[in-house]
C-alpha cells in the first residue's frame, strides 16, 4: 500500500498500456516484414521456373506469381475494364477476359492496359482473336477487400475493383477465384508492362523500429515519474 499512497496509477497504467500496445504493433510490422520478405522470393523462384500449363481451374490452384500457360478461346462479350488504371500518367483500363478452357471453365486474364478515350461514355475498342489462343502470364491473387471510389462495383463493363466472385455471379462463368497477367505478345495494341510489385520489407522495419522506440520512450518516461515520486515522497 506505501507503493500506491507515493505515486497515481492512472499515468503509471498509462505508462504501461503504451508500451504494451507499441511492442505489439513492432512485432505487427516485422511479421508483415517477413511476410512481403517470402513474397519476394515467391517471385523470384517462380521467375525461374517453367510454365505449368493448365488445364482446368478444377485442378490444384497455382500459387500466387507462378507462371502459368493456358489454352481456350476468348469470351469477348463478358469483357471487363478496370477503371481508373494509369500508365505514364495517362488514365486508362485493364483489359479483363474470361479465358474459356476445354472443360468449360474459365480465368480471367489480365490482357494489358489501354488508354480511355476523350468521350467517357464510350469504352476502347479491343483486337480478341478468334479460336483456341495459347496464353502465358503469372497467378495474381485479388485484394480481398479492395479500395472502390463507387458505391457499386460496376457500371455496365466499367468495373472498380476485380471481385471474382461478383464477376461469376453476373456472367455466369465459373471463373477461377484468381487472375493471370498475360506476359505473353498478341499483337492486339495493349501495354502489358507490369511492375514488379511494390513490397515496402524495408518500410515495415521503419515502422517496427518507431514503434519499438515509442514503447521505449514511454517505459523510460514511466519509470521517470516513478522515481521522482519516490524523491519526492522521501523528501
Amino acid at each position: 500500500m506505501r507503493f500506491l499512497d507515493r505515486i497515481h496509477l492512472v499515468p503509471l497504467l498509462a505508462g504501461v498500456v503504451v508500451a504494451v500496445i507499441a511492442v505489439q504493433l513492432g512485432n505487427w510490422q516485422l511479421r508483415r516484414a517477413d511476410e512481403k520478405r517470402d513474397i519476394g522470393a515467391r517471385i523470384a523462384r517462380f521467375s525461374e521456373l517453367p510454365a505449368e500449363r493448365l488445364l482446368s481451374v478444377t485442378q490444384a490452384p497455382p500459387h500466387e506469381w507462378s507462371r502459368v500457360a493456358l489454352v481456350g478461346e476468348w469470351v469477348g462479350e463478358a469483357v471487363m475494364y478496370h477503371d481508373n488504371r494509369v500508365y505514364e500518367r495517362r488514365p486508362g483500363y485493364h483489359v479483363l477476359m474470361p479465358l474459356r478452357l476445354q472443360d468449360g471453365s474459365a480465368v480471367l486474364v489480365n490482357r494489358g492496359w489501354v488508354a480511355a478515350g476523350l468521350d467517357r461514355t464510350k469504352l476502347p475498342e479491343l483486337r480478341t482473336p478468334a479460336g483456341n489462343v495459347e496464353v502465358a502470364g503469372r497467378v495474381v491473387v485479388p485484394e480481398h477487400e479492395p479500395f472502390s471510389l463507387g458505391d457499386s462495383p460496376r457500371d455496365g463493363a466499367r468495373w472498380q475493383l476485380v471481385d471474382p466472385a461478383a464477376y461469376q455471379q453476373w456472367s455466369g462463368l465459373p471463373v477461377a477465384p484468381w487472375v493471370v497477367q498475360q506476359t505473353s505478345d498478341a499483337g492486339d495494341g495493349l501495354i502489358r508492362d507490369w511492375p514488379a510489385p511494390a513490397l515496402g520489407e524495408d518500410t515495415h522495419r521503419g515502422y517496427a523500429f518507431q514503434w519499438y522506440s515509442l514503447a521505449a520512450l514511454s517505459i523510460a518516461l514511466t519509470g521517470f515519474y516513478v522515481f521522482r515520486s519516490f524523491r519526492k515522497h522521501a523528501a
